[in-house]
């Protein structure tokens, strides 16, 4: 008998709208996992039980989520329920009215199961809060989840979670996806109507899923995308659906590889044979597919100094005053403070930088319909590994970990994060897509090929 945290999202919205099963059978389920098996992966930070049970046994809206449980990355207001950004500066904020997004969630019929784990202010791709436990790896809860959505992951590949909303401005989507396992979707800027990365100032954070299977990924772009705006999406308004995305054939696509990262001119970046081994599989399934896949071409400049800068300037916004910043962690006291020293010549020089980057990517990777890249450098890291009390280093090892991630953001572009193939203590490794502007439906395409290839992936042992 098929247990209902085996079901996609796709299959769990067959089930219902059928009256196989209902919403309050669902969510009952999900909670009873997440009551039994939380304290052991840290995805939930905060769960919401009874108002999930309430809204579940009423009338949901008929969206395509309807009786669909989610959770809301703690970044994300929701009226009456704590949201605590991940913060010790913030453990009593109970906000008074939600979010765009929550709201937008709320109206496709998903009900909230409660807050997913973060990193303080989402800053670190590591997910190691003070507030509250560290969201782990379901498949070694001695390491970390990955961040900035570590929670997420972790919830959805412990079948916590059929699937989780998150938010991606350096690989948060991607780097917990892949530590943990499952799948990762960041769409294009300006691809979505929230969260589109159109409403920052650098232009790097967007909104996607994290999910189980390319599939589900593919449901959820298309949901995500058809959401109530708040302002209009720019980009390739008639390229959707995606939900036939993933069944459409890949032969005759052109893919670049590169194991070249941005950050090669300043760091000694080591790449694990298990990643080298999932790259070259990938490569190896694309090509027998009739996917002309070849070497890409790729030489940026110029890269650390302006993620760097964008980095620190990315904390000038929080809300945080000088007397605050004894309340934080220290990796967030230190780029608040080197954030607010930045002087504007050097903070235009790095937009400018970045704009500069963006073009010459784009137009390096113009004969590609996709880059295939490792997705982590190595494998996931230990509880603690972090030298949290050092920001340098911190940002220093967050590259060592993850340097393929960034880049996508600066540049603009859509990337998926797919596992492909377990090593040998069948832990799975992932690899990364990235798609040209607006180029989703080519890296969904692409990324159920190879899941197809590698077949169903089980649960990791301990949370079956």
């Amino acid at each position: 008998m098929t247990r209902i945290h085996d079901l996609t999202v796709v299959e769990l919205t067959a089930e219902i709208a059928a009256g196989a099963l209902s919403p309050t059978d669902v969510v009952a389920h999900y909670l009873e996992r997440i009551d039994r098996f939380n304290a052991e992966v840290g995805a939930f930070t905060e769960v919401t039980a009874d108002a999930a049970v309430q809204r579940a046994s009423g009338e949901l809206p008929a969206g395509r989520l309807r009786g669909i449980p989610f959770g809301d990355k703690d970044l994300v207001a929701r009226a009456g329920v704590p949201t605590r950004y991940g913060s010790l500066a913030f453990a009593d904020n109970v906000p008074v009215t939600s979010d765009p997004l929550a709201e937008a969630l709320d109206a496709t019929g998903g009900i909230s199961l409660g807050k997913t784990t973060t990193p303080e202010f989402g800053l670190t791709g590591f997910t190691e809060p003070r507030v509250g436990p560290a969201a782990r790896n379901p498949w070694d809860t001695m390491t970390g989840a990955g961040g900035s959505s570590g929670g997420a992951a972790a919830a959805v590949a412990a079948g916590l979670l059929p699937w989780a909303p998150a938010s991606d401005g350096g690989g948060s989507i991607r780097i917990p996806a892949a530590t943990c396992a499952v799948v990762g979707l960041k769409p294009s800027r300006g691809r979505l109507p929230i969260g589109a990365g159109l409403d920052s100032y650098d232009g790097l954070a967007v909104n996607g899923p994290i999910t189980r299977t390319v599939a589900d990924a593919a449901l959820l772009l298309d949901v995500l995308t058809t959401m109530a705006p708040s302002h209009r999406s720019v980009l390739a308004p008639g390229s959707g659906p995606f939900v036939d995305a993933p069944r459409e054939g890949v032969a005759g696509m052109r893919v670049g590889m590169t194991l070249v990262t941005p950050w090669d001119e300043a760091m000694d970046l080591i790449l694990d044979p298990h990643a080298r081994a999932a790259y070259d599989y990938a490569a190896r399934v694309l090509a027998s597919a009739g996917v002309r896949v070849e070497s890409a071409d790729w030489r940026p400049t110029g890269y650390p100094e302006l993620f760097g800068t964008l980095w620190r300037a990315s904390a000038v916004t929080l809300p945080l005053d000088d007397s605050a910043l004894d309340r934080v962690e220290p990796i967030t006291a230190w780029l608040a403070r080197q954030g607010r020293a930045l002087d504007a010549q050097r903070l235009v020089s790095a937009y400018a930088a970045a704009r500069l980057f963006e073009r010459q990517t784009i137009e390096a990777f113009a004969d590609d319909d996709a880059i295939l890249t490792p997705a982590l450098a190595l494998s996931p890291r230990p509880l603690g590994w972090y030298d949290t009390a050092d920001a340098e280093r911190t940002f220093d090892q967050q590259v060592e970990y993850a340097p393929h991630t960034s880049w996508v953001n600066v540049a603009g572009l859509p990337a998926i994060t797919v596992p492909v193939l377990a090593d040998p203590s069948g832990r799975p490794w992932s690899v990364q897509l990235v798609g040209r502007p607006g180029g989703e439906r080519a890296i969904l395409a692409l990324a159920a090929r190879l899941e197809a290839e590698r077949g169903p992936l089980p649960r990791p042992p301990a949370f079956r």
